[in-house]
């Protein structure tokens, strides 16, 4: 089963540029493949510091998914705190093989 969450995505980074501009989007993850979830502190720093869509509520958290592709990962920042992105990855609903 797989499931939407919101990812948080650096556009074009500037080359001389500390800091690049971010934006929302829509992702579906295919919650086998997850193999952690941790929160991610930088991201919200971030969203303090006005790096982010002004859309965000300000006590916004968010979660570093690490996927599993493998010999190697990748990982996603997405909207939410944890345990409400482990609460989803949990309820997906799954038809009984008869």
């Amino acid at each position: 089963m797989i499931i939407k969450l919101v990812e948080v995505y650096e556009l074009n980074r500037q080359p001389l540029a500390s800091e690049g501009s971010y934006s929302l989007r829509e992702v579906f993850v295919n919650p086998e493949h997850v193999t952690c979830l941790r929160e991610d502190i930088i991201t919200g720093k971030k969203l303090q510091s006005g790096l982010l869509p002004e859309d965000l509520n300000s006590t916004q958290k968010f979660t570093k998914i690490h996927l599993n592709r493998g010999l190697s990962g990748i990982d996603l920042v997405v909207v939410g705190d944890p345990a409400s992105v482990q609460e989803k990855l949990q309820n997906t609903k799954q038809l009984l093989r008869g």
